[in-house]
């Protein structure tokens, strides 16, 4: 069955107060923007958020934040975002800081089925405070829990009308990770073809994650931060 829908605002219509998203993408690149417009557009409140980070002030999940959707935010880098700042020193914002291979993998761990995976990292550090610990051949190791998401929304660059999904280049970072980890992943692409056309070993993201599928067009593909040599 074709999992294509034709209208973003109707694929994130069941996204109510208090759900979590898991939100591909690393810095603008891969964002799903068009998800997160439709998403702003919609208003629903006391979000939390699984991501790498939380966009600019006025661009990816920045909007989200401006619009004060957000209630926790779950993200490995925060330097980018002035509002973000702004909210968390002054207590409308949790936030959680996972270290970023942490972070993947609890979302890869979540889609998985695994509950929880031992790691190294953060061991010692403020990020244990809390936290289960275990050792192994003399070395001690954090409990981390794996990540579902009631929505998982991502970014890919071309898809069947099954929900396969190809990234591109850089822009699969985050992208299926997050696709595993959602109840419902809802991914939005740049071009749609037909069942077959799609070499199978280029194949990122098996349809089965996949719930609903959306053409985009005119995306603006930011650059997060410009830097170029003197001629």
């Amino acid at each position: 069955m074709s999992k294509v829908m034709d209208s973003f605002v109707e694929a994130v219509s069941d996204i109510r107060d208090g759900a979590s998203l898991i939100v591909g993408g690393f810095g603008l690149s891969g964002i799903p923007e068009k998800s997160i417009e439709a998403l702003c557009e919609k208003g629903t409140k006391n979000l939390t958020v699984y991501s790498n980070n939380c966009g600019v002030d006025d661009w990816g999940l920045g909007l989200l934040l401006a619009n004060k959707q957000i209630q926790k935010m779950v993200a490995s880098y925060v330097g980018e975002n002035k509002i973000f700042e702004q909210q968390f020193l002054s207590g409308e914002l949790e936030v959680e800081l996972t270290p970023q291979g942490t972070l993947a993998e609890r979302m890869r761990a979540g889609g998985a089925g695994i509950p929880g995976f031992y790691t190294a990292t953060g061991v010692g550090t403020p990020i244990a405070e809390g936290k289960e610990t275990k050792e192994f051949n003399g070395k001690t190791y954090l409990l981390e829990e794996g990540i579902v998401g009631d929505f998982a929304l991502v970014k890919a660059w071309k898809a069947d009308t099954l929900g396969n999904l190809v990234y591109r280049k850089t822009s699969r970072n985050f992208n299926p990770l997050a696709a595993m980890a959602g109840k419902i992943t809802i991914a939005e692409v740049e071009e749609i073809v037909q069942p077959g056309e799609l070499d199978p070993d280029e194949i990122h993201t098996p349809g089965i994650y996949v719930q609903r599928l959306l053409l985009g067009t005119n995306y603006e593909k930011r650059i997060e931060r410009r830097t170029v040599i003197k001629a």
